[in-house]
């Protein structure tokens, strides 16, 4: 019955690993590792999860070996450019469809140089040598901004590569900077800005698309809960247009008498945004009292 069952690539270890798998726990599913530790099998769900190496993820999926995966924007445009580079006669990654941003594993690919380089723009880079381990996605912004360079391929380290003299600067993930800066490189430019994705192979058979439709609304549903919050307040009532003005991304707030108090109601809405201690103290001006903020687990239409 394997073919009845959905399969989800995600990486084993790195940046995306915990987080991809959280998102499943909090979407309701169960997994029960097996004894190699690459193998997950939902015991509450017809999933089955592969722990892979990321760069692997767009090839299994593509290949039919998952039917969706969770990878990062670089990964999989990295792959798909080069395979469009290469002319690929199978053309197997134009096959593969984005369906879910996730919003997390946030980094981007930028090109960086020795901090005593006094850089005034892309035609520095013009005979210049770049080390990268994002070749296609690196030749391609050259061309477009019609930048003739060389790209070394790296496959790690690459910020060493001015040090050795192996390249004049590098293009490379950045997330915080602080690799960059401590090996005496800064961000020059930006390439591509990048998170986690839910990736799909259109050729998904129908019954495991009816089940890739309930995963992703929970996704979505888990998503949307992420940043909104839940709001109880108590307000007089000759002041509630000004304190529904307040409410920060909340669209229809419910009124709920308040047995004995004719002048006042409680407010009870969703707010789509973050609520900050501005708004709070914001809408205690406006005479609320008893404000609770409240985190939502789960959220859907």
């Amino acid at each position: 019955m394997e073919n009845t069952r959905l399969k989800i690539a995600v990486q084993k270890s790195g940046r995306l690993a915990e987080r991809s798998l959280d998102l499943l726990s909090k979407c309701g599913i169960t997994l029960e590792r097996s004894k190699d530790q690459l193998l997950c099998r939902a015991q509450n769900f017809p999933l089955d999860v592969l722990l892979v190496r990321d760069d692997d993820i767009p090839a299994f999926v593509a290949t039919d070996v998952c039917q969706l995966g969770i990878v990062g924007e670089n990964v999989l445009f990295e792959t798909q450019e080069f395979e469009a580079q290469e002319n690929s006669e199978n053309g197997n990654f134009s096959k593969l469809e984005t369906l879910v941003k996730f919003g997390f594993g946030q980094c981007r690919l930028s090109l960086a140089v020795p901090n005593e380089i006094n850089y005034e723009g892309l035609q520095f880079f013009n005979g210049k040598t770049i080390a990268t381990s994002y070749k296609g996605l690196l030749a391609q912004y050259l061309q477009s901004q019609n930048i003739n360079a060389k790209i070394v391929t790296m496959r790690g380290a690459v910020e060493i590569a001015p040090k050795t003299h192996l390249a004049d600067a590098i293009c490379d993930l950045v997330s915080t900077g602080n690799t960059l800066t401590s090996n005496g490189l800064k961000e020059v430019e930006t390439i591509l800005n990048s998170q986690a994705v839910l990736i799909k192979n259109l050729n998904m058979p129908d019954n495991l698309n009816s089940i890739c439709v309930r995963l992703v609304t929970r996704m979505n549903a888990v998503l949307k809960a992420r940043n909104s919050r839940y709001i109880v307040l108590h307000a007089p009532i000759n002041a509630l247009d000004k304190i529904k003005a307040v409410l920060p991304g909340s669209k229809a707030p419910t009124i709920i008498p308040l047995k004995g108090c004719n002048e006042q109601v409680a407010v009870h809405a969703v707010s789509e945004e973050e609520v900050f201690w501005n708004t709070m103290e914001d809408l205690k001006d406006k005479g609320a009292s008893s404000i609770l903020v409240l985190p939502i687990e789960k959220m859907m239409d």
